[in-house]
């Protein structure tokens, strides 16, 4: 079971990555209030929590339902979580999450008159759906290593346990989204591209194990 729980934790971590998310925050809330952040910031927690904790509940049954066998989806899950472990390593994954966030807010259409907030605060709460939410948060990488995850439990107890560091991951992520101006000073550029380096090589071996799993599970049918 701690074995269990310390991979679930490392394997949460890196792919939603709280500390990454603390620039883009800034970005995709930049002219709200901090009123207007703090719920943004909720929002945004509130539905990614929903959206991971669903895939975790029924995701193994809806890989039942397609015809999809787990060991094959921790293969294509495995190959997945490598990819954004290589876009880690190598700073890409920040410039696309940094263009996403970017690409939503420019598409949000201005306030409705000169004096207005660049934004306004109902295209503000639509920004917490995305891309914060979906995919900054609950990504194709968080969603994958959710329902690994939930497969690998042992037990009921198991999986409450993943569930419940699922929620702890995304409070972190709404505490991060609060103080984002003061983790961005803090870590600076340079303290954001060791972490972003360190969690993608620690990610990359993650997704192998993934790998090689699925590929023995396979081999034994």
């Amino acid at each position: 079971m701690g074995n269990y729980l310390m991979n679930a934790f490392a394997t949460l971590l890196v792919t939603i990555d709280p500390i990454g998310l603390a620039p883009l925050f800034l970005a995709v809330s930049r002219g709200a209030s901090p009123a207007m952040r703090q719920a943004i910031a909720m929002r945004a927690s509130v539905i990614a929590a929903a959206i991971l904790v669903g895939f975790a509940l029924t995701g193994t049954a809806v890989l039942t339902f397609l015809g999809i066998s787990l060991p094959a989806f921790r293969i294509a899950g495995g190959l997945l979580l490598f990819w954004i472990a290589f876009e880690m390593v190598f700073e890409k994954r920040e410039r696309r999450k940094a263009a996403s966030a970017e690409q939503a807010r420019a598409n949000a259409p201005a306030g409705p008159h000169p004096h207005a907030a660049p934004i306004a605060q109902e295209d503000l709460r639509h920004l917490a759906v995305f891309p914060l939410a979906i995919p900054l948060i609950a990504g194709p990488g968080a969603i994958s290593a959710t329902i690994l995850l939930a497969a690998q439990a042992a037990d009921t107890l198991a999986l409450v346990l993943l569930i419940l560091l699922v929620l702890a991951m995304i409070g972190s992520c709404y505490l991060v989204f609060i103080a984002s101006d003061r983790v961005d000073r803090y870590l600076g550029d340079t303290g954001r591209s060791v972490l972003t380096r360190l969690l993608g090589v620690l990610l990359s071996a993650l997704a192998v194990q993934f790998v090689a799993d699925g590929v023995k599970a396979i081999m034994r049918v």
